[in-house]
């Protein structure tokens, strides 16, 4: 996607903002706004089968809605250092060397992570622009997803994951069959060997969307545990962290306000008809509830003969 995606429409709020955010960059020994300066490239991992979020096409290049929210950090970086800047997408399937590669500095940033407070104390956040849970996906109407309903069953799960420790907590006596990753474990269901598959619902959506698990079904209603979708980046870097959640605001902002590029991006991956199949009014509310502690990013109307202002806080 092009990096003038939103055009001149947020630039002057966009350029007031970054004056404060450069020199801190260059304070230190090489951040990834230095990095980028220098490089022009930008360096995305994530693991490279994880639909809605992350997934590669037909062509091989990535797509999803991890990528929309990339693009725009790419072109909002492209901004603060005054150069054309290339998202460069590399597979990492082990989310342990995902997060080793952004603490070493071989890579910049990842996108579409479930927040965990164990990720944090080595790197960052971002403002979430997501939200997903645990859920149990089973053939219909097999289990409910009560604690009673998993008892004595197998149930699939990904080695180490949330998941696993989850489903230990929520029925002891349920019978956990680790697999590498979530594809596997889904497959092993509609294979036979397992009964359900404890999973992250975003991904377990992707999974079983086009007709791939039209017998499958989700439960229960309301998810074992919730938590935010965000991007990873490295600690203590704040001059790209910064940027990186403008941009995000931008996006979020934008659906809000109806802009049929923002809107229709976001739709494409989330809303109706996709995979998750939100609705508007569920996302509208999301992403209220994510920018209600920031700044709104909205346009003034500019003035015959001066160039467009913001007013100043009270």
């Amino acid at each position: 996607m092009s990096p003038s995606r939103l055009g001149s429409w947020f630039l002057p709020v966009g350029l007031t903002l970054l004056t404060g955010l450069l020199p801190a960059a260059s304070a230190r020994a090489e951040g990834v706004v230095d990095r980028v300066a220098r490089s022009g490239e930008l360096v995305l991992v994530g693991h490279p089968d994880q639909a809605p979020m992350l997934s590669l096409d037909g062509q091989g290049r990535p797509v999803g809605y991890a990528m929309e929210v990339a693009d725009r950090i790419a072109a909002e970086l492209a901004v603060a250092v005054g150069r054309p800047v290339r998202l460069r997408f590399e597979p990492v399937a082990d989310p342990a060397d995902l997060g080793q590669r952004l603490v070493g500095g071989q890579a910049d940033l990842a996108c579409g992570v479930p927040f965990t407070w164990e990720r944090d104390i080595t790197l960052d956040y971002s403002l979430p622009f997501g939200l997903s849970g645990l859920r149990l996906l089973a053939p219909a109407g097999r289990l409910d997803g009560s604690p009673q309903s998993l008892a004595g069953r197998r149930i699939g799960v990904v080695a180490n994951s949330l998941g696993e420790t989850e489903l230990k907590g929520i029925q002891p006596k349920a019978r956990p069959v680790g697999f590498a990753d979530l594809s596997q474990a889904v497959a092993a269901l509609q294979g036979g060997s397992v009964d359900g598959v404890i999973g992250d619902s975003t991904l377990l959506a992707g999974l079983v969307a086009g007709g791939k698990g039209a017998a499958l079904a989700q439960t229960p209603s309301e998810p074992y545990e919730r938590y935010a979708v965000a991007c990873l980046v490295p600690e203590n870097d704040s001059a790209f962290r910064n940027l990186v959640n403008l941009a995000i605001a931008r996006l979020l902002q934008g659906y809000l306000d109806g802009q049929p590029e923002a809107v229709s991006a976001i739709d494409r991956w989330v809303g109706p008809g996709s995979a998750l199949n939100r609705t508007p009014d569920q996302i509208r509310n999301y992403f209220d509830a994510v920018l209600l502690g920031v700044e709104a990013l909205r346009p003034l109307p500019a003035q015959a003969g001066s160039a467009p202002t913001r007013p100043t806080a009270p």
